[in-house]
């Protein structure tokens, strides 16, 4: 075990996570500004993003980058800093870092080699969506971005079917109808909130269900990142869902069967409950 005191001085430097606002630049706090001036050199996600917020604070530390490309260098540089007793603050383009933003790997470094990291309260997108979404209140999951690619989404939205709390998404304006039609085949009509340009002017959460989100975006194209709250699963379901636990392969081939499914209809549902290959379950209903 490593205990931290985080204000007790050393003669290293110390790494600080600040947030930075996700929309209204009102949301950055008094100790984020200071933390920000104090600061010898500041790592942002984009400079060119962050460079706009320290302009609007009056704030003339020096910047550098730190993003998913070069993040083996410049931790490399951090950590020399911290040696040398600098003050490091790392931000993302919004909202807290290593948040689905950049800073994890640099943050690990840091506490394998022994040097403070002070996290900043300030905004985040997921607690501001949820919070105001009419299904938050108790324990929630956060995700972020699913995955691209069909397959790898597929396979997480299987993971996650049967979390009971709300799960929280974020999402591009350019997959966020993709996403909500794929979770709508895979968990049904859960209710849902789509929430995005939080804190800014154009601010909007659409509250009711996937499908009538899916049926809205058919009609109305959105702009800037969406945050999606959806309903958790429940034990019903889940309990429902593994009917079959106790049945060998073929006898859960043959309930289906029963049912009137043919064999080859039933080997691949089979295997779709079972998350097994076909081929597999084909072999070892077809060798008895």
């Amino acid at each position: 075990m490593r205990l931290q005191k985080s204000f007790q001085s050393t003669e290293t430097g110390v790494l600080y996570l600040v947030p930075t606002p996700i929309g209204n630049l009102e949301d950055m706090t008094f100790r984020s500004v200071r933390t920000l001036k104090e600061a010898d050199i500041i790592f942002a996600e984009d400079t060119r993003q962050t460079r706009k917020l320290l302009s609007h604070f009056d704030i003339s530390s020096p910047l550098d980058s730190y993003h998913e490309h070069n993040k083996e260098n410049k931790g490399q540089k951090i950590l020399t800093l911290l040696q040398e007793g600098k003050m490091i603050a790392l931000v993302s383009d919004a909202g807290m870092p290593l948040v689905s933003d950049p800073g994890k790997e640099v943050v690990y470094q840091c506490i394998d080699a022994g040097f403070k990291v002070i996290t900043l309260p300030g905004a985040n997108a997921a607690t501001t969506a949820i919070t105001g979404s009419g299904l938050g209140g108790g324990p929630f999951y956060f995700y972020g971005f699913l995955p691209r690619k069909k397959k790898e989404r597929e396979n997480v939205l299987e993971e996650l079917t049967y979390i009971e709390a709300p799960l929280i998404f974020y999402e591009s304006p350019y997959r966020i109808k993709e996403t909500i039609e794929h979770l709508e085949r895979k968990w049904g009509d859960r209710k849902a909130v789509l929430a995005r340009e939080l804190t800014k002017k154009f601010e909007e959460l659409w509250r009711g269900t996937l499908g009538k989100i899916r049926e809205h975006l058919e009609e109305e194209s959105v702009k800037g990142e969406c945050c999606l709250i959806v309903e958790g699963g429940n034990a019903k379901e889940r309990e429902q869902a593994i009917w079959w636990e106790t049945l060998t392969v073929s006898e859960h081939v043959n309930s289906y069967v029963v049912k009137g499914m043919t064999s080859k209809d039933a080997i691949k549902e089979t295997a779709k409950d079972r998350n097994l290959p076909k081929r597999e379950v084909y072999a070892i209903y077809h060798r008895l």
